[in-house]
């Protein structure tokens, strides 16, 4: 397998058919971008800002929110720039390694969700260890952890792009690089990175899945041994952000998966509407499920915003 020698650069796509109508549909996708940048940008200000959510529960949000920022960064500037300015070209260089961010980021979330459901199992199940287990080093280790997984996972299908000849049309079907765009291009056997991200990324995101469920069925066990229904709610109230941000992302994951999979008489324009939710959707409701459903969250936006009162 040789290196690749094509040197035509790839070709973004907006929205087929609708390309007067690109300059519309950029305005409300740069309300949506906007707003994910300063609901998770105040999410990390706050927690950095403020001592009182210096605590492991608000670390691995801010590793969330973190998460968000760089997938929407990663995507932002070629959305954009083919929506505002039809600026469709794209170097394969460039084109691989957003790619690579942006799958390896998606991975990065539901590892983030996964750290975040063994932190409540943890709050909840043993309460009187929670300090011992968490510690800050231990809470660096899992993001680290997190991090490394999903950069690992992702890079030998990406690497293998650089090796592809493209001697087919360059026309990739979104306005940013995804891997299994850019393997339809490809002239050779890609038949690894066919099925690597189905057998073994995929596994792991539904491993990811299913311990996250079996943590709260944990959780519930311990929480109705409760005897008082006051302490009850308390400790479910402290989960319901979390369940919230699972089933956003969980649920734009199905979805994005089922038009893929059985949507192949489906208009294209509604599988390229479904990546959209899927990048755009969880990143600008996680900041708002927290600021609604967090009291410390809340204060913190509140003082954050309150004008300092001047003496008379």
């Amino acid at each position: 397998m040789s290196f690749n020698t094509t040197t035509s650069p790839f070709l973004l796509t907006g929205f087929p058919g609708m390309d007067k109508a690109h300059h519309w549909i950029s305005f409300p996708l740069l309300v949506l971008y906007i707003s994910i940048l300063l609901g998770n940008g105040t999410i990390l200000f706050l927690i950095r800002d403020d001592h009182n959510l210096h605590e492991p529960m608000y670390y691995f949000l801010a590793m969330l929110a973190a998460a968000d920022l760089g997938v929407t960064l990663t995507t932002m500037p070629t959305v954009l720039g083919v929506l505002w300015l039809n600026h469709r070209k794209i170097g394969h260089g460039a084109c691989f390694f957003q790619a690579y961010l942006i799958h390896t980021l998606s991975i990065v979330e539901s590892g983030v969700l996964l750290a975040m459901a063994y932190d409540r199992f943890v709050a909840i199940c043993h309460p009187l260890r929670y300090t011992s287990i968490l510690t800050n080093t231990r809470v660096m280790k899992i993001g680290m952890g997190v991090l490394a997984r999903a950069s690992l996972l992702i890079m030998p299908i990406i690497i293998r792009l650089h090796w592809f000849p493209y001697c087919r049309h360059h026309v990739l079907s979104h306005a940013f690089c995804l891997h299994q765009d850019i393997i339809k291009l490809a002239c050779a056997n890609v038949t690894f990175n066919r099925l690597y991200p189905v057998v073994v990324v995929f596994a792991w995101v539904l491993l990811d899945f299913f311990i996250i469920s079996f943590s709260y069925i944990l959780i519930l066990k311990t929480v109705m041994g409760i005897v008082s229904g006051e302490e009850r709610a308390k400790a479910l109230n402290t989960c319901v952000s979390h369940i919230g941000c699972i089933l956003v992302f969980y649920v734009t994951v199905v979805g994005l998966t089922f038009i893929h999979r059985f949507g192949k008489h489906v208009p294209h324009v509604v599988h390229i509407t479904m990546s959209y939710i899927y990048f755009l959707f969880p990143p600008f409701m996680n900041p708002v499920i927290y600021s609604i459903k967090t009291q410390q969250i809340q204060r913190g936006i509140i003082r954050l915003f309150s004008l300092p009162r001047t003496r008379a």
